[in-house]
């Protein structure tokens, strides 16, 4: 069932994705070669619980971790370790915090030092579909309308989206009703209505858009091995658009 938030619901939500957002900012200048995957994992995790909140994926599905730390070719749900990032690197880090049982979350996607024009170019076209989702984001509209943007964006570029792993409802639950494609035919799907709580995720591959499971149980790969990019904002569902819960340095870049 689809839950539409209370005010009260949504400030508490607010607050987690300001602890979120505040975070990522800290990541952005903290993320450069040498540092390692736990290292990132450690400092988010000490920001979110130092800031008042709980980590939302540390314990979720027995995942070990308070960050999903995917690099280059994961696509989400990377174990943190010691492995050291390099020059020219991309990592995702995804992060979740809850307070008072409610729950924000949002994935960045970070350059490591100079990177490649193939790695900028996935990057700035994974953060417009981003954008290109949230356009469609207000009320009236459906919800195939937000994933139709975001696919049919990233196609245009040359580009895939997996087709098994989608965005989705955010509130008490950190998974919650809908699920949320990236990709999708516009007019379909359930309408969107004030108070809706949704974390929209464009995933994107530089290849074909199938995807497997490594031998750890989590994290998620493109089978042609590709190079990919995440990025994710928890919005609340207004009358006239959207508004974003968990907002970071790149604000004003979505408008």
């Amino acid at each position: 069932m689809i839950s539409v938030k209370s005010e009260r619901e949504i400030d508490l939500m607010r607050q987690a994705g300001i602890i979120i957002g505040t975070t990522h900012n800290a990541l952005r200048d903290f993320i450069k070669p040498g540092v390692t995957t736990l290292q990132i994992d450690a400092l988010a995790e000490k920001m979110i619980r130092d800031m008042g909140a709980t980590p939302s994926f540390k314990g979720l599905y027995n995942f070990p971790n308070a960050a999903c730390v995917s690099v280059n070719e994961e696509l989400v749900h990377g174990i943190p370790s010691h492995r050291v990032l390099k020059q020219g690197d991309v990592v995702s880090v995804d992060l979740g915090a809850c307070v008072n049982g409610y729950h924000g979350d949002s994935a960045w996607s970070y350059a490591v030092g100079q990177v490649s024009e193939e790695v900028r170019r996935l990057l700035d076209v994974t953060k417009e579909a981003l954008r290109q989702g949230l356009l469609q984001a207000k009320a009236g509209n459906r919800l195939g309308d937000i994933c139709h943007a975001i696919g049919a964006y990233v196609n245009a570029q040359g580009m895939s989206v997996p087709s098994d792993y989608t965005g989705h409802g955010i509130g008490r639950a950190v998974h919650e009703d809908p699920n949320i494609p990236n990709y999708g035919t516009p007019g379909t799907g359930i309408k969107l209505k004030e108070g809706m709580t949704l974390a929209i995720e464009p995933m994107v591959h530089l290849g074909r858009p199938f995807t497997k499971t490594l031998a750890n149980g989590f994290t998620v790969t493109p089978s042609d091995g590709s190079l990919t990019a995440h990025y994710e904002h928890t919005i609340v569902i207004r009358k006239e658009g959207f508004e974003i819960l968990t907002k970071n340095w790149e604000d004003s870049y979505f408008g």
